[in-house]
């Protein structure tokens, strides 16, 4: 826990063996992300995906009212190219200053994505904008009953711009209802959210919903790490490029990977019927 103590606005614990626990740490803003706590946000994601003691992340946000209540609004129109600093420069100098901030922030919320660990998401409470944004980072996702997500960005006059316009519409079968949600700016709940595929799970309340996270975490943790964090990679990759530069990938890939020592181990339990340990990947 030592190598995680400066950080202001992301406290991680490990609750069991190779097992991070982060939780967002602003309970008193809702969580809301201002530009320190989205860079702390990469630079965690970063070094959590470094971390050979990680193989399983759990993503919460502290406190029981919000996962997050997504961008601090009040911190962005005091500073920075949405508060109207550089009023006397041309369009196009706006413009490289917008795009520089807003590369920024998508570049720190992906590193969540980019993380070689899988990334289980416990939402609960005000799930809103940016919260979505980062939800879709994610590799699975449970909720609590009283979740209460919206794509909010319409209301507050733009686009959702950090990356729920390009996920969302890969995780969720229905087209119309990703427009729905997304054009309407409508508040959705968690049962709903199941019913479409975005989340899997839904739990009583956040207790229970970070407790299943954990719980499952601590299975896939137990796990040959060569074999998790490739199948996530190769998943990610099908994802986003067809079936034949997908499959040859896995080829080149497991021509790597099956020389690892976790394969025979992994073979020898099934007839020992012991449960493997597998090395730090």
């Amino acid at each position: 826990m030592a190598a995680y103590s400066s950080y202001e606005f992301m406290r991680v614990t490990f609750p069991s063996a190779y097992v991070a626990h982060l939780e967002m740490n602003r309970p008193s803003k809702l969580n809301a992300f201002s530009r320190p706590v989205w860079l702390e946000f990469g630079r965690v994601f970063r070094q959590l995906s470094d971390d050979a003691d990680v193989r399983v992340v759990v993503l919460s946000g502290a406190g029981d009212r919000a996962f997050t209540a997504g961008l601090d609004v009040s911190a962005a129109s005091s500073e920075g190219p949405l508060s109207g600093e550089g009023g006397d420069l041309d369009p196009a100098r706006k413009a490289k200053a917008l795009r520089g901030h807003i590369g920024e922030f998508q570049g720190c919320i992906s590193e969540m994505e980019r993380c070689e660990k899988p990334v289980i998401c416990a939402l609960h409470g005000v799930s809103l904008g940016l919260a979505i944004d980062i939800s879709c980072c994610a590799d699975v996702r449970l909720a609590a009953s009283n979740t209460r997500f919206a794509v909010k960005e319409v209301d507050i006059g733009l686009a959702a711009d950090i990356g729920t316009l390009a996920r969302l519409p890969r995780i969720v079968g229905s087209t119309s209802w990703v427009k729905d949600v997304c054009l309407s700016a409508r508040d959705f709940s968690a049962q709903e959210a199941l019913q479409v595929g975005f989340v899997s799970q839904v739990h009583e309340d956040k207790a229970r919903t970070v407790q299943a996270a954990l719980d499952m975490a601590s299975r896939l943790a137990e796990k040959s790490p060569v074999a998790v964090q490739g199948t996530k990679e190769l998943l990610n990759y099908g994802r986003d490029n067809g079936t034949a530069a997908a499959l040859r990938y896995t080829t080149i890939w497991n021509s790597v990977a099956l020389q690892a020592g976790d394969v025979p181990s992994a073979l020898m339990s099934v007839f020992s019927k012991k449960t493997p340990t597998f090395e730090k990947l």
